[in-house]
């Protein structure tokens, strides 16, 4: 799809507006795996998330090649809008985003503070992104689909950097909610000439990618009603899922308990806040502890975008009683 030249172009792009993220090895994580463990801190971009980086791509090259257009339009559960409101404010372009109702309060809070108009629609993300496709016909706006190969371009530096920084790294976990963040990270690793095994996560609950895999063909659920709101995905993206087929090791699939007690460990060990879908990583690498031993490995904390009232209910009432008690001795 891309070479490396175009990836190093993309890196440019990205780094004139957020600074490389760190990749962290911290020892309290290390116990409790069992082995060598670094946290890629996407948590720690403008917009607490992975996702701005494939904005600024994404707009860089619409802007370049469409000088005219009037403005975005496209659908998020938070992420993937404010990665776009972001881009779209340094490039002076207006930006439409639309929500599912009960969307994060402070994801949307957040997209409005970057500048997007917000407009709630619809009970999941497929019914806001139906909505947003037709207005953005309507409208002469460009629809900015979630899966697309510049945003993949743009959030595969994040995995440049990391395997630049520890090219050694055995296994590399990765959430998956519309497919960029791991397709990137199998783009970056094909393109330095790495083995690394790259493993997808989802939720049990929201499993759509981890049946299409296993299937070899889209399969799509009823619900995605999983507290990680970053991988609620009812319907895989076709170009995603053959990338993620011939690339990825596997998929893990997680529930929401193990999530909220990544999200604990996270905070007791490294101070940093997860969202779920950043969590999940470390939640498939401790289930699959077993297999670990004697690896390095990578966990891409995606994002720290989790409301403060979903921390506390979901994680926060048992960080020092349950994330203390299990630490190896």
């Amino acid at each position: 799809m891309f070479d490396l030249a175009q990836l190093e172009r993309a890196h440019e792009i990205v780094a004139a507006a957020v600074p490389p993220t760190p990749a962290h090895a911290w020892p309290l994580l290390a116990q409790r795996l069992g082995t060598a463990v670094v946290v890629k801190h996407e948590n720690h971009t403008p917009i607490g998330a992975f996702k701005v980086r494939g904005g600024l791509v994404y707009v860089d090259r619409l802007k370049r090649e469409r000088p005219a257009t009037a403005g975005l339009i496209s659908a998020t559960r938070g992420n993937h809008g404010q990665s776009l409101a972001f881009a779209a404010r340094r490039y002076g372009l207006k930006a439409t985003i639309y929500v599912p109702r009960g969307n994060s309060v402070e994801k949307n809070r957040a997209m409005r503070a970057f500048g997007a108009d917000l407009v709630e629609y619809g009970d999941d993300f497929q019914a806001a992104r139906e909505e947003a496709e037709r207005r953005a016909a309507a409208s002469g706006f460009d629809m900015v689909p979630s899966f697309h190969p510049d945003l993949v371009l743009g959030v595969s530096t994040y995995a440049l950097e990391l395997m630049r920084a520890v090219p050694d790294l055995d296994v590399i976990y990765v959430p998956i909610g519309q497919g960029s963040g791991i397709c990137g990270c199998i783009m970056a690793r094909d393109l330095l000439g790495l083995k690394t095994e790259i493993v997808g996560v989802q939720s049990t609950l929201a499993p759509s990618y981890a049946l299409s895999f296993a299937a070899g063909t889209i399969v799509t659920t009823e619900t995605s009603h999983t507290l990680a709101d970053g991988m609620a995905t009812r319907i895989p993206d076709a170009d995603a899922l053959a990338v993620i087929r011939k690339g990825a090791a596997r998929i893990v699939q997680v529930d929401d308990d193990e999530i909220g007690e990544a999200i604990r460990f996270y905070w007791a060990d490294t101070h940093n806040l997860a969202e779920g879908a950043g969590a999940a990583p470390l939640a498939a690498a401790l289930k699959e502890k077993t297999r670990l031993a004697g690896k390095r490995i990578g966990l891409i904390l995606s994002g720290g975008n989790i409301d403060f009232d979903l921390f506390q209910r979901w994680a926060g009432a048992a960080v020092a009683a349950d994330a203390e008690a299990r630490v190896p001795a």
